[in-house]
Order: C-alpha cells, then structure tokens, then sequence
C-alpha cells in the first residue's frame, strides 16, 4: 500500500463525503443485520406454537389462534421489508457519497498529472514515449478510481458488514460462530499468496499496455511514410504480436483471478455445513433454537459477497498500486528547468552567449562548445551552418528549454537561470524548426501566440507572414480545420501559420529557426521585408542554411561542430573567403542558373 500512500490527502481532501459514507455503509448494513434477527423470531414462534397449534385440533380457538401467528408472521415480514427498503436508501446515498468521491478525484489526478507533464522539460520527452505517457493519465488513473471507487467502497462494507455479523452471531453463541468462521483463516491466506502473484502481473500488464498504445500512435502519427514505404502488413504483423503477447499476460491474470471465487464458494458451503451440523446439535442440547440455526445460515450467506469479493479487492488493490506506482514514477520526477522568480517586464533585447557549452545528458553529445558572442538590442544576427552543427541547440538555451553545461547566456545583462521564465518566453517570438500545429481551425493556431487576439489582428499577422492569401483561398477561410499536426496545409503553410503566430505575440526578440525553408523566393522577400522595416527595432535571430541579401543582419555567426568557426559582417566574411563564402558562390550560381 505504499504507493497507494500518495492518495491519502485526497481522502482527506474529500474527508466529509468520505466520512458520510462510512456512516451510510455502516446503517445499511446494520438494517441488513436486523433482518435475520427477525426471521429468527418468526421461525421460533411457529416452532414453539406448533405443537400448541396441534393439541387444539378440534376446537373452535384453533382458527383464533391460528389467524394470532399469521398476524404476528406478517409483522415481521413487514419488518423484513422495512429494514431492506431502509438498507436500500442508505445504499444509495453510500454511493452518492463514496462513488462520487471516486470520480472527483479521479478528476483531480489527471489535472495534476497534467499539469505536472506541462513543467517537465525537454529532457523528459525525450527519454519517455508518448504513448507511455498517455497510458499513465488514462488506463492507470481509471486502475487507481476502480481502487478509490468500488473498491474502498466494497472494502468499507466488508468491514462493517463483518463486525456487525461476527457480533452478532456471538451474542447467539460463541461456540456456533467459531465453528462457522473456521475457515476463514485458510481464506486469508489464500489471499496473501495469490495477491502477490495479481500485483507482478498487473504490473506487466500495464507496461505492455503503454508499449501498445507507444506503437499505435507512432503509426497513426507517422501513417504517411508506413504507407509510402508499403509497410503496412509488417507494422500489422508486429502490432498483432504485441497484442498477442498481451492478451497471454491478462489471462494468465485472468486465471490466478479465477482461483479466488471457486475457493469462497468452497470455503462458505463448508461453513454452511459446519453450522447446520453443530447447530443441530446444540439444538438438542438446548443451547440454542431452530431459528437460531436459521439465522446463522443467513449470517454465514450473508457474508458470501463480502468475504467473496476479498479477491476482487485484493486484485483491484493490487493492480492499482502497480499503476499508482507508475503515476508516482513520473510525479515524483522534477523539472531541471524551474522557474524561480515571477517578475514580468518587457526585454530590450541584448543577448549575450558568455562561453557557452553544452552536452545532452542522455547521450553524452556534445552539441555545443564554448559560444561566445554579443548581440545588442534591436540588432538582426544570421546564423549558419550545417546540419547538426548545433544552431537549433543554441535556439534552445536562449528559451531555455536546456540550461548550459558550461557558460552563461545573458538578456539584459540578466543570466537566464534568474529570470522569470513564463516572461521570458512570452517576450521571445520563437519558431522552431519542427513547426507543429494543432489539430484545430487555423484562426485558432495563429491565436494561440494571444489568447485574446481580435480577429482583424490575426489577419493582420497573417499578411504579416505573407500567409494570409494562402487561407482566403481555402473553402472555410481562417475556420478551415487543419488535421493532426497541420498534415492538412503545405509545409510552407505551416511554416507561414507559425510564423504569424510567433508574431502576433508581439515578442521584443524574434527567434527563427530554419523557418522560411520550405517557401518561395517572393515569399521569402514579403516575410523578411516586414522583418526589415516593422521589426527594426526589435532583436531578431535567423538560423537559416541560406543567406538573405534582403535583410542587413549587424552580425553573422558560422557554426561548424558546435563551435564558432566564422564571424562578422556579409561583407567581412566575404572578404575572408571561408565556409560564409563558399555558400555565397553557391546560392548564387543557384539563382543565375533558375534566372536562366
């Protein structure tokens, strides 16, 4: 139960409803308990009136007599009915208390997983599936309601129901009840050993579980290049061997489940037996009545389910505390990027990289080493080179999705690590260069970058990233729906889309990675010509594997292997004739040639 531990300020969250619903259990089963008592007494009054009801065979009082014990059976048939529709009423309202219960908190865990997923870093993602996740914030959350639900619930009544019965049975007698609750003990041992068994297979289970759903949403999300690379029936195949796989393990579950209810069916026919036979006995003895034996056969059928459903907890138990023990594996981890001041002001813009290095923790790369440079506020910096050369990393640090392994990187003369984060990144306009959009209309994606963006202003930010015709011409306009990750629109669409919506956050720094890739040359010249004259006074970063004549950057850098092989102005670095240069002749070679 350790790690089930972690639900206990949910009880006591929720302590009110939970505490009126232990009451609830406990008056429903105390009218339960009540209506084996009374069929005790009807049983006795006809065993003891019987022989009276004979020996007045013949006279007129025998009918009066009679018509006397039906009017007094009837009474406690009444009395039977009342204490089972009261029994029911407190049912209801026990489950109006502690199913709810449940389910608010059940409520409450995905939130908080959610949230929790929401702080954790770039680093997480990369270590964990998204198919993982998403298995813990559901089919581990819908284990541990199941746990915090139905089975406390049940738990409860067991509980209840069996102190109410066994206190009830030795007021009768205690011989009798010993006898009856004889093989009780063999039960809870049985649950011991097979509980044991029900918690390392659940916690199988469930792994293999979030590897199916880890697999399924890699091929959904990737169903074009499964199907452009005709492999459909493999990923079948090995999706179909998976399940397989876990289909055996659930019912290997599934048979050391089955083991419980024959062995309570077993165990409570044996206690009926046990109270027929010594009952009987005591009966000649004169130590208890007939009806007496009545009611101990109903106490000992009463406690069936109760003491039946010991399993069934047990195995919810169980499979909850292997799932709650996932969930606690993720929340317990902690962000490596916190936020440790809450100060929001605009920026002005200078940037400062002060012998920066930094290598991936997971994979020991060393992605860049010892960046140093100075751009000023309202400066445009380019910076070039080529793939994997470290440029998207360095985009990176400056939002600081990672924190330097080496080095300092300043804005405003501020280190990074000491400013508030949340304003950090509403003050920077970043693209990435795997631009995502949501599944969701176009109008609501580009108003993502301001919450409380007009529509006239989204327009306007669409002219702004030269997308805005794109979307005029598409048959719902700026409400056409675009499909999981933007797969509906070009990828220069989805470029532009991001762009205006980096834009419309009006950012004091503008962060380009590779953005203007997939689009036109005359595109190209709109989006950088509002760049030149609307941003001029804005701090702006282009990483780009081009060279954009039409914007005059103040510094260029040139990256190669994580480090800062070429530096300057265009005209300077021309003059040096290095890498800058050589990509120069290239482009332009490109371009006479596409002129002619």
């Amino acid at each position: 139960m350790k790690d089930l531990a972690y639900l206990n300020k949910y009880f006591y969250k929720y302590r009110w409803r939970f505490a009126l619903g232990i009451l609830f259990v406990s008056l429903s089963n105390y009218f339960r308990v009540l209506q084996p008592q009374m069929i005790r007494e009807a049983l006795d009054l006809v065993v003891e009136n019987l022989s009276l009801f004979r020996m007045m065979n013949g006279f007129a009082l025998q009918g009066e007599f009679f018509s006397i014990i039906g009017r007094n059976l009837l009474s406690f048939g009444l009395l039977v009915l009342l204490f089972a529709l009261l029994m029911g009423v407190f049912m209801y309202f026990m489950r109006q208390t502690i199913v709810v219960m449940s389910r608010l908190i059940e409520y409450d865990i995905r939130k908080e997983i959610f949230a929790h997923y929401e702080r954790l870093d770039q680093a997480f993602y990369k270590r964990n599936n998204t198919g993982d996740l998403m298995s813990r914030i559901t089919e581990d959350v819908s284990k541990v309601r199941t746990y915090l639900g139905p089975a406390v619930l049940y738990g409860i009544n067991l509980l209840s129901l069996t102190v109410l019965v066994i206190y009830s049975m030795l007021s009768v007698n205690p011989t009798l009840t010993l006898y009856c609750l004889a093989p009780l003990p063999i039960l809870s041992i049985s649950i011991y050993y097979v509980s044991n068994i029900i918690n390392k297979k659940s916690t199988v289970i469930q792994r293999q579980l979030a590897h199916l759903n880890s697999l399924a949403q890699e091929v959904y999300s990737g169903i074009r290049v499964v199907k452009s690379y005709v492999r459909e029936a493999p990923m079948l195949r090995y999706f179909s061997d998976q399940s397989e796989d876990y289909k055996a393990k659930s019912l290997e579950l599934a048979r050391v489940n089955a083991l419980f209810y024959p062995l309570m069916l077993l165990l409570i026919g044996t206690s009926t037996i046990i109270t027929v036979y010594v009952g009987g006995l005591l009966v000649v003895r004169g130590s208890i009545t007939t009806g007496n034996i009545a009611e101990f056969v109903i106490y000992v059928n009463m406690l069936t389910w109760p003491v039946t459903a010991i399993g069934w907890i047990a195995s919810i138990v169980q499979q909850a505390a292997a799932s709650q023990k996932r969930i606690n594996e993720f929340l317990q981890t902690e962000p490596t990027i916190s936020n440790p001041v809450h100060a929001p002001r605009p920026l002005r813009g200078e940037i400062v990289f002060d012998r920066v290095s930094f290598t991936f923790a997971d994979n020991g790369v060393q992605a860049l080493n010892d960046i140093s440079f100075r751009l000023g506020a309202g400066q445009k910096m380019a910076i070039i080179g080529r793939t994997g050369s470290g440029k998207s990393t360095l985009a990176d640090l400056l939002v600081r999705m990672h924190d330097p392994t080496q080095g300092e990187v300043r804005i405003d003369g501020e280190p990074l690590q000491d400013m508030d984060l949340h304003n950090l990144r509403r003050r920077i306009g970043y693209v990435p260069q795997d631009v995502f959009l949501f599944s969701d209309t176009i109008s609501r994606n580009i108003a993502f970058g301001k919450a409380d963006a007009s529509q006239e202003e989204i327009e306007r930010y669409a002219r702004h990233a030269a997308v805005y015709e794109d979307i005029a011409d598409l048959p719902e306009g700026f409400e056409t729906l675009v499909g999981e990750r933007g797969v509906t629109l070009s990828g220069g669409q989805k470029q532009r889309v991001s762009i205006a919506r980096a834009l419309i956050k009006q950012p004091d720094i503008v962060l380009l990675d590779d953005s203007l890739s997939a689009v036109d040359t005359d595109t190209e010249k709109r989006i950088l010509g509002y760049l030149n004259e609307d941003l001029a006074d804005k701090t702006a970063i282009i990483i780009t594997h081009r060279i954009y004549s039409l914007l005059a950057f103040d510094k260029i850098i040139v990256l190669d292997q994580g480090a800062i092989v070429e530096e300057g102005t265009h005209e300077e670095l021309i003059e040096r004739k290095g890498y800058y240069y050589d990509l120069y002749e290239k482009q332009s070679l490109e371009e006479t040639e596409g002129v002619e």
